[in-house]
């Protein structure tokens, strides 16, 4: 699907800081996550999250990975398609069907 797996530091910190998350399944998804290359933000990603917000409400997380899935142009893998559906310029994949 990629020849560059990716995802951005929001989801590290978003994945990873969920409160009632097990050890091991913090210890299985960091093993997943290393595997990948971060994305981090920069100020593009900034603007396009101002954008997105602005136009409906949204999590400032989800507005950040969005944003940086179109300045990336990746395509955002998410169990929460809905969420992000509306957004134009942006690919979104449920990879648990």
């Amino acid at each position: 699907m990629d020849n560059d797996p990716s995802y951005s530091i929001i989801s590290r910190v978003e994945v990873l800081g969920f409160a009632r998350l097990q050890p091991i399944e913090k210890q299985a998804i960091t093993e997943l996550l290393d595997d990948l290359r971060i994305i981090y933000l920069n100020p593009s990603c900034y603007e396009i999250a101002i954008i997105l917000k602005q136009q409906r409400k949204m999590s400032l997380g989800d507005a950040l990975i969005a944003a940086t899935c179109i300045e990336n142009n990746k395509i955002l893998a998410t169990r929460n398609v809905a969420d992000f559906e509306w957004i134009e310029n942006i690919e979104v994949l449920n990879p648990l069907p």
